[in-house]
């Protein structure tokens, strides 16, 4: 009969519609070739650059972070819930003790003498009860219950490599307005020493009044550029600070930089291993198995439900028998709960679990893809940044001589002061182009090691797999 009912109510033709990507279908090998071969990066990846400050404030920032003490706390939670999810499978005992005072009815199981009197009716017992779990509902509410746990660290170390990159590419920023700085603390210096020399030509009579103007304003111009690098400079300093969590007043022990390039170099295997490397993705993997488990859950819905009960304890008519050794009571049975009529709640419960499913294998796919496309773009910038450079610093030393040049011939007086300054312009915008390049080698550096996970240890995230129950 259990079985001929529980026909009524049947899962047939539910499924999710999605698949998880097989990373090794993504190719990039073409694409990340001509690199260096080296392992991933290590869970303290900015090290390698070799500057203790930047080390200081990176350990500073994960140490005092409220994005961290969230993440920690949905960590918590997290786990906190797979343990009520644990505790469903558990014997259940409970203590019950209970009494009442009521008239006893004359036309029930009472004999003579009892019926039509007030008693109390009292029962002290252990209860117990056990859900079977025949079908495997329970389980899969654990195991989803774990992957939301899992995904939930790896969320976390999302966050954790979000603010370590957030305080790396600041500090490396800081480093470009140091170099940039440098270079308009010369400028203000060449200028300068042009100045006094226009200055000295024109009471020698060999420049006039329009050329030491020029002079003057171009010193001014440089001394300006100057203040407004102070400006960024000290804005990128209260910006580090706050990251670290600290107030403005720790900007003002900061010292310029000391950063050196960081070796770039991929792992032979990119795609596959990507997917238990970088945070999002672990993450999503994780969440693509609890959708899975929930899917599995209320697939078992559809099946009977068995639970095991039992007590022990004594009961008794008034109060005084009751601990007598007569007032004992045992007793054990199954209880069977078969859906029959819910068929509409059940198919609809089971479809939005699908649904939840399909969603997070979309988000899975997409974050993957992502993931690879980001290793690319951060190689493609740090490859570009690397071959210009190489063009620029020849570039550089040219423009370079060209100045010397220039001056040389004004000092003799061969030449105008304009053509210095038409010398100069070029050679300003060569050097700001070299400190700009070095910054970009920098910042592509970190980027890749963010892109490839930051040295995320972490469990192994789930292979995909099917239900027993599909």
């Amino acid at each position: 009969m259990t079985l001929l009912l529980g026909a009524c109510v049947s899962p047939a033709g539910l499924a999710p519609r999605g698949t998880p990507t097989d990373p090794a279908t993504l190719a990039a090998t073409r694409s990340l070739a001509d690199t260096p071969a080296g392992d991933w990066p290590a869970t303290t990846w900015w090290t390698a650059f070799g500057d203790p400050q930047l080390d200081r404030l990176v350990a500073a920032a994960l140490q005092g972070s409220p994005t961290l003490d969230l993440a920690r706390a949905r960590i918590d939670r997290a786990r906190a819930q797979a343990g009520v999810a644990a505790a469903v499978s558990d014997v259940h005992v409970g203590a019950n003790v209970d009494g009442a005072q009521q008239r006893l009815s004359e036309h029930y199981i009472f004999p003579s003498g009892l019926g039509g009197t007030y008693t109390s009716i009292n029962r002290a017992a252990l209860d117990f009860s056990l859900d079977l779990d025949f079908w495997g509902r329970n389980r899969a509410a654990l195991a989803a219950a774990v992957g939301e746990a899992r995904a939930t660290e790896a969320d976390a170390a999302e966050a954790r490599l979000v603010l370590a990159s957030a305080v790396v590419r600041s500090y490396l920023q800081f480093d470009l307005l140091h170099r940039l700085r440098a270079i308009a603390d010369a400028t203000v210096t060449q200028r300068e020493h042009l100045q006094k020399l226009v200055h000295t030509r024109q009471q020698a009579g060999l420049d006039a009044r329009a050329e030491v103007q020029q002079a003057i304003g171009s010193v001014s111009a440089a001394k300006a550029e100057r203040s407004a690098l102070d400006t960024q400079l000290e804005q990128v300093r209260h910006q580090l600070a706050a990251l670290t969590g600290q107030g403005p007043d720790a900007a003002l022990d900061f010292t310029p930089p000391q950063v050196h390039a960081a070796r770039v170099a991929l792992p032979e295997v990119l795609p596959a291993d990507l997917l238990g490397r970088r945070p999002d993705v672990v993450a999503q993997r994780w969440r693509v198995e609890a959708a899975r488990q929930g899917s599995a859950a209320a697939r078992a819905e559809f099946y009977p439900n068995v639970n095991l009960s039992a007590f022990v304890g004594v009961q008794s008519l008034g109060l005084h028998p009751l601990f007598e050794s007569g007032s004992r009571i045992v007793g054990i049975g199954p209880a069977i709960h078969l859906p029959v009529f819910d068929s509409s709640r059940l198919r609809a419960n089971l479809a939005v679990r699908h649904g939840e499913e399909d969603i997070a294998i979309a988000q899975y796919n997409a974050t993957l893809v992502d993931a690879l496309r980001d290793v690319a773009d951060q190689l493609s910038v740090w490859r570009g940044a690397h071959a210009q450079a190489r063009d620029q610093d020849a570039a550089l030393a040219r423009y370079e001589e060209a100045w010397r040049l220039a001056t040389v011939r004004y000092r003799a007086g061969l030449t105008s002061y304009t053509a210095v300054l038409a010398a100069e312009t070029p050679l300003l915008a060569q050097r700001r182009l070299s400190a700009e390049l070095h910054n970009r080698q920098l910042d592509a550096g970190a980027g890749l090691a963010r892109a490839l996970g930051g040295g995320l240890a972490l469990v192994t995230p789930p292979t995909p797999t099917t239900s027993t129950l599909r």
